[in-house]
């Protein structure tokens, strides 16, 4: 009764500040956590980039890059490619009919439109596929610098424009990563991105230590990495790449706005979006462990004084004997101490933020 109880109030708790917990293993073990990654794009950022900057490589107009460009990108689902057809749809443009249609984890896509070869994704990419980007590779840097991704669209192998996006910080960001550092838990950033625009995110959110240019397949093998190095790992993320990661870790946290499928993969679900659920989870568990302590040390203590007494061990002294009805009811009101003391965990309140 001492550990159930306080498990089943200390779930209750954090839904009330919008944190699903699963299962009571991930409540006890989220007290423990010492290093917390964090996905950049939908957990740190807002998760609904915008395009802030179209670099034409030569001659053509922005409109017929972006129509192109919307026209591959339309086939994807990540972030940064629905910002470019929303621009488009802004701008009246009718996408063309794409085939050949390729996803390239990591790096971009690629498809046929138009009778024209097209290809998008990251300098990674360009070079792959020899084609030359050195008269924009000063702007690229630039605008990395700036926070922004930029990302490069070529037609028939050669460069056509850099087309730059940026997803905004959350607002409450900043502050939830102090807290958990001043948890003295160890903040990570993961990100696909180039180096540039990591560390521009990073400093932004106050982020030391971070990860760039990392493919979807390589982000449970951080997960590992610093489980080898003896951390008890929480991962925080809301996408499908994110999910094998959060399986991974000792403790996934899932972004409640993110997919079903990092939803299903994670142990515990931040309704309410905020970095700050993250902090909250981790509070409430360190107060549920304080109390299944409590319980635990009050219930062997009792048990350590009582049974003795009740099987007659002061008999031959002293003539006390315990009756057997004393003895039920001095168990009845163990378990009474216990439920209450365990009900005392309603009180904890969630910082305010």
């Amino acid at each position: 009764l001492a550990t159930p109880m306080s498990v089943m109030v200390g779930v209750g708790k954090a839904a009330e500040a919008g944190v699903l917990i699963r299962n009571g293993e991930a409540l006890q073990t989220a007290s423990k956590i010492t290093a917390m990654i964090l996905d950049k794009t939908g957990t740190i950022t807002l998760g609904s980039p915008k395009v802030t900057d179209i670099v034409l490589a030569g001659a053509g107009s922005e409109d017929g890059v972006l129509q192109l460009a919307a026209s591959l990108e339309s086939g994807s689902e990540h972030p940064l490619a629905m910002a470019i057809v929303e621009l488009a749809q802004e701008r009246g443009l009718q996408p063309d009919k794409v085939t050949n249609f390729n996803a390239i984890a990591g790096h971009g896509v690629e498809g046929e439109a138009g009778g024209q070869n097209l290809l998008f994704g990251n300098e990674k990419l360009m070079h792959e596929r020899n084609i030359e980007i050195g008269s924009l590779v000063d702007k690229a840097q630039q605008l990395a610098a700036e926070a922004k991704t930029p990302m490069y669209f070529a037609v028939n192998a050669h460069l056509a424009a850099i087309i730059a996006v940026a997803d905004p910080i959350k607002e409450d960001s900043i502050e939830a990563i102090k807290r958990l550092q001043g948890n003295g838990i160890r903040v990570v950033m993961l990100t696909g991105d180039n180096r540039a625009t990591a560390q521009a995110v990073a400093d932004q959110a106050g982020i030391s230590e971070y990860f760039a240019e990392v493919l979807p397949e390589d982000k449970a093998n951080k997960v590992a990495e610093l489980q080898m190095e003896d951390e008890i790992v929480g991962m925080t993320g809301d996408g499908i790449n994110d999910a094998p990661a959060l399986a991974m870790a000792n403790v996934g946290f899932a972004i409640g706005t993110g997919t079903d499928v990092a939803i299903e993969s994670a142990d515990i679900t931040l309704m309410r979006g905020s970095l700050h659920g993250l902090a909250d989870a981790i509070a409430v568990s360190k107060a549920t462990l304080r109390n299944i302590k409590q319980n635990l040390f009050g219930a062997f203590i009792y048990n350590v004084a009582g049974v003795p007494f009740a099987a007659g061990v002061l008999y031959p002294f002293f003539g006390l004997l315990l009756s057997p009805v004393i003895a039920g009811a001095a168990m009845a009101f163990l378990s009474l101490t216990v439920v209450t003391n365990a009900n005392r965990l309603r009180l904890f309140k969630a910082q305010e933020h």
